[in-house]
């Protein structure tokens, strides 16, 4: 992952992607080899934790995009907006829509918190 600053970004390289990049190698290599049980366990799921962070830096402007058009497509704005209106039956002609936007939600999601889920 080599995403780099903008160019009208305040941030110098690395990026922050590089520097989750950088301490997620480091756990899952220098500091699992050398350590053992609860150590290396903790530096297993702090590196998981931060490939959960890489998987999101590189997807969020594609995923909130596709997660705004999908609210907007919907007649809604937010989440609790389209939360609201599942809870007060107003969605319930248009189920197959809803049904497809959460789903579509919810695959994204997945696909940061564990790739291997889909």
């Amino acid at each position: 992952m080599s995403e780099r600053p903008g160019p009208n970004t305040p941030h110098d390289a690395p990026s922050a992607a590089e520097l989750v990049e950088a301490v997620r190698e480091f756990l899952e290599g220098d500091v699992a080899s050398a350590t053992e049980g609860r150590v290396r366990f903790h530096a297993r799921v702090a590196a998981r934790a931060l490939a959960i962070v890489e998987r999101e830096l590189a997807s969020a402007d594609r995923m909130c995009a596709g997660h705004a058009e999908r609210l907007a497509a919907l007649g809604f704005a937010s989440e609790a907006e389209l939360a609201a209106a599942i809870r007060s039956g107003a969605c319930d002609d248009r189920w197959d829509d809803v049904a497809a936007a959460v789903r579509a939600t919810v695959a994204d999601k997945l696909a940061v918190a564990n790739p291997d889920y889909a």
